[in-house]
């Protein structure tokens, strides 16, 4: 309630019967003390409210159970109740090394000189870069000389030998020369091109299109998977590949790329080798074999998330249901005759960079995996595939999911030939053999905030009860004082009534009926998608359901606070106008200015940020999804000022703010404490003074105690607390 703005309105009926030779000082000063006494108790019981519902608030608080919080070490961060450490951490509570230690290492060169090569700390199954560099003058001057990889034997992490690179070779060169080299020359080029593949960030996309052309000419190479040497080696080339930025892989690539996920996937009849960004898997199949199972399931060894354990079952009567699998495709085999040279083979790509769409635009930065099934000496007459994938399920929550495989007619995704199928992961079928994957669209797990509670209703129920009273009595005693003043106090008591109405009233969103605040993370993951149909989505980013309602409540609560503050600064303008000029009327059309400037500019302000933000469909930008107010924090729910919260309402208000301070001030130096012939002798008196003053300080603080509340509201949106609903509604 504006007790402020209610004294200054009982004030300014004072001062005009002040001058009046038959003022009545008794029943002027019984006045003032009835209604400081109902100001005191008024704020007494609201204040009362609030302490009984941080108390009630607290004690919820104590009894709830509480979730025991995960001690992580070594920078790992607590999501969902498990521990996510960084790459040089893994186990339960990242305190188990998955890196090799700084070493250095001593080789005879080419000229016979012995040389130190340094490597840095290099994380398990990554290759590190020597700090040695090639000669400037050298074809790969500058670039590191040698790698080597750290791998684990057993818990150990342990370091390979260095490979030592021709500094005199670059991609381009090697591209040129692997087509028509032997097999002695194959494994050095393969070499080279992982060498200089080392360090993946650093890849640009000429980079990456003439490893791959060298990748594609030696896995086509005949009998390439004889030379386990070579063949590892290039593997590993396209697991360095797979960890450069997704920047770098764009349309121009694609025909580039598909080319190496054709010859990987030939390539997969003939080896098995793993990597860390793929794995290819090869089996040969008995002849009454009638169904193979390749899974890739979570190596939860000494708690390490981190690895992948491979097995293929054949003969499997379906897909396994084990929670730790990450993707399974299970081919149903029909036989081509009695050939013994049957085989299986089998790719999973722990992200999708080889396959860029042109459809489907991906905005989160979570592994999205693609993993390809097929048969030599037999035909698959289906295939069923379940991937299991992780994301933040705090922050995200799964809205629905395509079965797609890479249709190389068009080099994009495509859904023909594949349904969708009821099961506890999420499952397809597909009647032909390829590349397949999930394409998943999300939603923001927004953090909805509480219906409000009976004593937010009670609180802004009187509120709304007291600037009624205020309203009525300034009408019907309004030929008692200007009508200046009676129209400048209830424009803004009307203003702040409005916003109390709306905000009570529709500051929910209705969106949040129908989200379930109480699903856990597991069991949003593991639910059953009962939607069948398959279409391709265009984004893994889903807007909630538009809410018209919800988008008008946010303009009119943005447009009426805006004018009780511009109503508040206009009010104090008046305030020093009538004690400034106390023997003089008012400007002409004052009202007529006042109310312009009062409804006006707020209109104004609205406006324009309705049409610097609002797009169809991208209502988001302009509110909020949690509750019908201001947009005010980005994706990662941290202020952001490139959202209308700053600009369109939190700075007016701080430029109102200071041109109330300014005023307060100019009052108290030039009106109050300086002699001035205009004002009554009761105006000079030192305690009427001191009573001005204060006045003066509660509607400054008044103003004061709203934006801080407003900010604090948007703060703890994740918990919105009610007792500032109270506040905010004064």
């Amino acid at each position: 309630m504006v007790y402020p703005s209610q004294g200054y309105g009982y004030i300014i009926s004072f001062y005009s019967r002040a001058d009046s030779p038959h003022h009545n000082m008794p029943s002027c000063h019984w006045d003032r003390i009835l209604i400081a006494i109902a100001c005191c108790v008024v704020t007494l019981t609201l204040w009362s409210l609030c302490a009984w519902q941080l108390i009630i608030k607290f004690h919820t608080e104590i009894t709830e159970t509480v979730v025991p919080p995960c001690f992580c070490h070594n920078g790992g961060i607590c999501q969902d109740g498990a521990c996510v450490c960084p790459d040089e951490w893994i186990g339960l509570l990242c305190d188990i090394a998955n890196f090799c230690e700084a070493s250095t290492y001593t080789y005879n060169n080419s000229e016979g000189d012995i040389k130190n090569l340094t490597f840095e700390r290099i994380i398990v199954g990554k290759y590190g870069s020597s700090k040695e560099k090639c000669e400037p003058h050298t074809v790969n001057g500058n670039s590191s000389i040698a790698i080597r990889l750290c791998s684990r034997n057993g818990i150990t992490p342990t370091l390979g030998q260095p490979s030592v690179q021709n500094c005199n070779e670059n991609l381009d060169s090697l591209a040129s020369q692997v087509e028509t080299a032997d097999s002695s020359a194959v494994l050095e080029i393969a070499k080279t091109t992982q060498i200089l593949t080392a360090v993946p960030d650093q890849l640009t996309r000429q980079n990456i299109s003439a490893a791959v052309n060298i990748s594609v000419q030696i896995l086509k190479k005949p009998n390439i998977s004889d030379d386990s040497q070579a063949s590892e080696t290039v593997v590993a080339t396209v697991s360095q590949l797979l960890d450069a930025k997704e920047t770098e892989f764009n349309n121009d690539l694609v025909h580039v790329t598909s080319s190496l996920t054709k010859a990987i996937e030939e390539f997969s009849l003939m080896s098995n080798i793993t990597q860390t960004n793929i794995a290819v898997q090869s089996v040969p199949l008995m002849l009454n074999s009638s169904a193979i199972l390749f899974l890739a399931q979570r190596d939860e060894t000494l708690g390490n998330f981190q690895t992948t354990k491979l097995e293929i079952q054949e003969d499997a009567t379906g897909l396994s249901d084990e929670l730790d699998t990450e993707v399974q495709i299970l081919l149903n085999i029909t036989s081509n005759g009695s050939s013994n040279n049957r085989r299986a083979g089998f790719v999973l790509y722990q992200n999708d960079k080889l396959f860029q769409s042109q459809t489907y635009i991906s905005h989160n930065n979570f592994s999205k995996q693609v993993v390809s099934g097929n048969i030599d000496g037999g035909t698959a007459n289906g295939v069923e595939i379940a991937f299991n994938p992780k994301y933040n399920t705090s922050k995200l929550q799964l809205h629905d999911y395509a079965c797609v495989f890479w249709d190389y007619a068009v080099n994009d995704w495509n859904t023909v030939g594949c349904t969708k199928e009821r099961g506890q992961f999420l499952r397809c079928k597909c009647n032909h053999t390829t590349h397949f994957a999930v394409l998943m669209a999300f939603r923001i797990n927004y953090k909805y905030a509480k219906p409000l509670e009976y004593i937010s209703y009670v609180g802004v129920g009187l509120s709304i009860a007291g600037l009624v009273i205020t309203i009525l009595f300034q009408i019907f005693t309004r030929k008692t004082r200007k009508s200046s003043v009676t129209w400048m106090l209830v424009s803004l008591c009307s203003s702040m009534l409005t916003f109390n109405i709306i905000f009570i009233s529709g500051i929910e969103n209705r969106n949040a009926r129908n989200h379930s605040s109480n699903t856990s993370g597991y069991e949003q993951q593991y639910s059953t998608y009962y939607t069948t149909n398959n279409t391709l989505p265009e984004s893994d980013m889903v807007d909630p359901p538009e809410d018209s309602w919800c988008m008008a409540v946010a303009v009119l609560l943005h447009y009426f606070l805006l004018a009780t503050f511009m109503w508040t600064a206009l009010n104090c303008a008046q305030l020093y106008l009538l004690l400034l000029r106390a023997m003089k009327p008012l400007p002409g059309n004052f009202i007529v200015t006042m109310s312009v400037i009062g409804w006006g500019i707020p209109a104004v302000v609205v406006a324009v940020t309705l049409g610097a933000t609002y797009r169809e469909g991208k209502a988001l930008n302009y509110r909020q999804e949690e509750f019908c107010w201001l947009a005010a924090l980005d994706q990662d729910q941290n202020f952001s000022i490139k959202k209308p919260m700053l600009w369109s309402f939190l700075l007016p208000v701080a430029l109102i703010l200071l041109f109330n301070i300014i005023i307060f001030i100019k009052i108290v130096v030039s009106v109050i404490w300086k002699e001035n012939k205009d004002l009554t002798r009761l105006e000079r008196n030192w305690i009427s003074k001191l009573q001005w003053q204060l006045i003066l300080l509660l509607k400054i603080e008044t103003i004061w105690i709203k934006i801080v509340n407003i900010l604090k509201g948007i703060r703890r949106i994740h918990s919105w607390e009610r007792s500032p609903a109270l506040s905010l509604s004064l």
